[in-house]
This record gives structure tokens, sequence and C-alpha cells, in this order.
């Protein structure tokens, strides 16, 4: 499968998304103590914290998928890609969103959104998290991974948007 035919680069609440799955950033302990997951929370309920915390701890690099609760996504994946040691390590970043991936190609997910992954605590700068993200959905497509065939990545604000544009650019000039 090419890259996903549909990606864009949304300014807002990622919980506020009618998708398949939110893929958020999460600590290797689950509790969504992040600001995108803490908004999440407060969308999908306390059920949805209960749910990844009993499911952890893991370590960074992994992902783990729960229920959406009262959102209109019906799961949510916790990706962590940084650990409690705050080191940056790129490769932690694209083993934690080949995991994610993975999950929602296992439960045959295909519109996802995603939040910035590992610029959570000030580890990776916005370019940085977006050129692994570009360069993770680069690799899948090369090598026929499953990808969805929706992105869309919910930003903060506008410079976090304008690095994921400029990430993801390239990657919408590939032949489908």
């Amino acid at each position: 499968m090419a890259v996903p035919t549909e990606m864009d680069v949304w300014q807002g609440e990622i919980a506020e998304l009618e998708v398949d799955a939110l893929i958020v950033p999460a600590n290797e302990s689950l509790f969504m103590t992040i600001p995108v997951t803490r908004a999440v929370k407060r969308y999908s309920g306390e059920a949805i914290e209960r749910d990844a915390v009993d499911q952890g701890p893991i370590e960074a690099g992994s992902a783990v998928v729960t229920g959406g609760g009262n959102l209109a996504a019906p799961y949510i994946i916790h990706t962590v890609a940084v650990g409690h040691d705050l080191q940056p390590d790129a490769d932690r970043v694209r083993r934690a969103l080949h995991a994610a991936l993975e999950i929602a190609a296992r439960l045959g997910l295909h519109r996802l959104a995603i939040a910035p992954i590992g610029i959570d605590r000030g580890v990776f700068t916005a370019d940085e998290a977006a050129g692994l993200l570009a360069e993770v959905l680069s690799e899948r497509s090369t090598a026929g991974d499953p990808l969805p065939s929706s992105l869309v990545v919910a930003t903060g604000g506008p410079a976090e948007a304008a690095s994921y544009h400029a990430a993801l650019e390239p990657l919408r000039t590939v032949p489908r």
C-alpha cells in the first residue's frame, strides 16, 4: 500500500475528530497526564485511563490500545515514544509509530488521527517529530507494510502545523 491516500494537518482538539482511532502520546505508566491526553480523557471518560494503566507499564517504543469511551473514535492507541529518562532517542519514536500503525492494521482501522508523537516534555521539536513520522510512513510504504487510507495530524498550533505540512508535503507527491 502507498502512503495514506488522504493526509491532512488540522489545528485543534484531536478528541473531536470522527475517525477509526486516535493515536496519542503516552508515558511508560500510561497515565493520561500529557496535555493532549488530558484533553482526550476529558472527552472520553476516566475509564479509558484505567484501561490503559491496566496494560502497563510498557517500555518506550511501544503502544497499547483501549476503547474510545465517549469519543466518536472507537479506539485510542496510546504510544510511548519518550521514556521517563527523557532521552531524545529517534529509534524509540520510530518503533512507537510502527507499533501504533501495526495495532491499527491488526484492527482493520483505515481512518486515523495522530497527535504529534515525541514532542511531549520538549524532547523533540515539532520539526524533528514531523520528520520521523514522514520517515516511518515512507518506510512502511516502501516495504509494503499496512498504512491507513486517511491520516489527520492534529496539532496544537500554527508552528506545529507548519512543521507537519512541510514534512508530509513530499509524501503527497509520491506516485500512489
